[in-house]
């Protein structure tokens, strides 16, 4: 079982346990996913989810050998990054969120950080580009031209350089972003749950029209890229542990 739950009254935390691939996402993580989400979304009592990683590692994002992003019915890749939900969730970042794993995070309506997490988009760096929410979501969530230096040069920010930007709502030390998040949590069921779904409803609402867009744009500049050669490069590079030879086509 590479994902787990637990329920405290009105929240359900849910965690990527698969340390041993640093919570990389392959089917049967991305199933985890989708069952454990779909559970908070068909759940009246449920209020509020979490979404969190173990304690060295939020998410490395895609597996890899899996050969792609893995998809679900509902919830898209993940099981979460184009689910439509009214739900609450928060990320409880600890360690390293990268590709897939910062687009979790990005897909999340808040999120907690400790101080020594990382975030970071190096899809470029493999010859692709990031697929699963950070064309659009990066540069919303952040200043313009700090979105472009993560999503084009493999940059990465501290928790706490994330807080200050903006991204991350608290920032803690380390090993207590999961806490926190329940505390955040906690705070949230305060309110009615009702009026909470509602308002994110509205919110969704807004952004519809720039959501659509965004996700074009990105299936083209993936089609693109597909068919490059310095995917292929970038893939092969990767496997062998080796410094990519790009021809820029």
């Amino acid at each position: 079982m590479t994902v787990r739950t637990e329920r405290h009254d009105h929240v359900l935390v849910v965690q990527i346990d698969r340390a041993e691939k640093r919570n990389a996402i392959d089917d049967e993580t991305a199933a985890g996913l989708d069952e454990a989400f779909n559970e908070l979304d068909d759940d009246p009592d449920l209020w509020v989810g979490i979404l969190t990683g173990t304690a060295e590692v939020f998410s490395a994002g895609t597996d890899l050998r899996n050969g792609g992003s893995p998809r679900t019915e509902r919830g898209g890749e993940y099981g979460l990054i184009r689910r439509k939900r009214t739900t609450p969730v928060v990320a409880a970042v600890e360690g390293f969120a990268l590709g897939g794993g910062f687009e979790l995070a990005l897909a999340c309506d808040l999120v907690v950080a400790s101080r020594t997490a990382t975030f970071g988009l190096p899809e470029t760096r493999r010859g692709v580009v990031a697929s699963s929410g950070a064309l659009l979501r990066a540069a919303r969530d952040l200043p313009p031209k700090i979105a472009r230096e993560l999503l084009i040069s493999g940059a990465t920010l501290t928790g706490e350089r994330a807080h200050q930007l903006g991204l991350v709502n608290r920032v803690v030390e380390p090993g207590e972003a999961l806490d926190a998040a329940r505390t955040l949590a906690d705070e949230i069921c305060l309110s009615s749950p009702f009026a909470v779904r509602q308002t994110l409803a509205a919110l969704d609402t807004q952004l519809a029209d720039g959501d659509a867009a965004g996700w074009a744009a990105t299936a083209g500049a993936v089609d693109a890229v597909l068919a490059s050669d310095d995917m292929a490069e970038g893939v092969s590079a990767f496997f062998e542990k080796r410094t990519p030879r790009w021809t820029g086509r």
